[in-house]
């Protein structure tokens, strides 16, 4: 069941194609990574989501729906460029968009303070927002995205201006609205954030859908049967037949042998009583290496 379904999306800005029959569906109560590098299209596929501009082609269902208006306060969206009032105070300002997103007074004040209390925010409320951290900011900037309870989330580059434990604070509260029943659309450009948390992910390279899928399989996808051995002893590996050693490193007595089998794996050739053998894997890319790969500039 999907929250949302793009349905060969076209966008066209004069000799520009920012989105070329884009098509993915969402599923519902998940973390979902639209990833891909700057340009490829991502923040206009994001502004027709959020109905700023219109397709040129294709359609998108929310819940089964063609999107449309009354869709609006079913969607929190976390901008990349934040939009917020600098002159304007943290409680006034969560109050306005409170209201803007159909809260009534008495409801938005009871969640406000909750959101407050659980990050650390209460003495911040009659602070104007310039006169916070980029870090406070980007705080509020999220309570004001999913105070309303929205069913579905579009988080652009959420971690951005946070350190490392104000990062996993905003990781464990994106789990927990996933836990509550909530669809994620994250967009980032931290891999290792993707790893953490989303369940699927599409990646857009130059307008188009490059590849999509739940996280693990998109890694196996690139997969190139190279696997790891750590042992102990002594190995000469150019008397091993049948593997080609890619790297080979060493640490605290361990060494770690990274190489690809020429046929099928065959664990049976380190099978020495010299040796002890305290890991053996298959090397499955990182979303890093993935994201890299199928960006890289060079391909068509």
């Amino acid at each position: 069941m999907s929250i949302l379904q793009i349905q060969g999306v076209s966008k066209h800005y004069a000799n520009h194609t920012a989105l070329n029959k884009v098509s993915f569906d969402v599923p519902r109560g998940t973390i979902f990574g639209l990833l891909g590098p700057n340009g490829a299209g991502k923040t206009s596929l994001i502004r027709i989501i959020n109905q700023i501009t219109a397709p040129d082609e294709g359609q998108i269902l929310f819940d089964n729906e063609v999107l449309n208006k009354t869709h609006i306060k079913r969607i929190g969206y976390l901008p990349e460029e934040r939009g917020l009032y600098k002159k304007m105070s943290v409680y006034d300002q969560l109050i306005y968009f409170a209201k803007l997103r159909g809260m009534k007074t008495e409801e938005a004040k009871v969640t406000i303070n909750k959101w407050l209390k659980k990050f650390e925010a209460s003495t911040w409320k009659n602070k104007k927002i310039e006169e916070l951290s980029k870090g406070m900011q980007q705080k509020i900037q999220f309570i004001v995205t999913v105070m309303h309870r929205p069913d579905f989330i579009i988080l652009d580059e959420p971690f951005s201006g946070f350190d490392p434990k104000n990062t996993q604070l905003i990781k464990d509260e994106i789990e927990q609205l996933k836990y509550n029943g909530a669809s994620i659309m994250l967009s980032t450009h931290r891999m290792e954030n993707v790893e953490a948390i989303c369940d699927e992910v599409v990646l857009i390279n130059k307008a188009k859908v490059v590849t999509k899928g739940s996280v693990m399989n998109v890694r196996k996808s690139l997969k190139d049967n190279t696997y790891s051995i750590t042992y102990t002893g002594n190995l000469r590996t150019n008397s091993l037949e049948g593997i080609t050693v890619k790297k080979q490193d060493q640490k605290d007595g361990n060494t770690t042998l990274v190489f690809t089998y020429q046929d099928k794996p065959n664990l049976n050739i380190f099978d020495k009583p010299e040796l002890h053998i305290s890991e053996y894997r298959e090397v499955i890319p990182s979303m890093q290496e993935v994201f890299l790969t199928l960006t890289d500039s060079t391909n068509e």
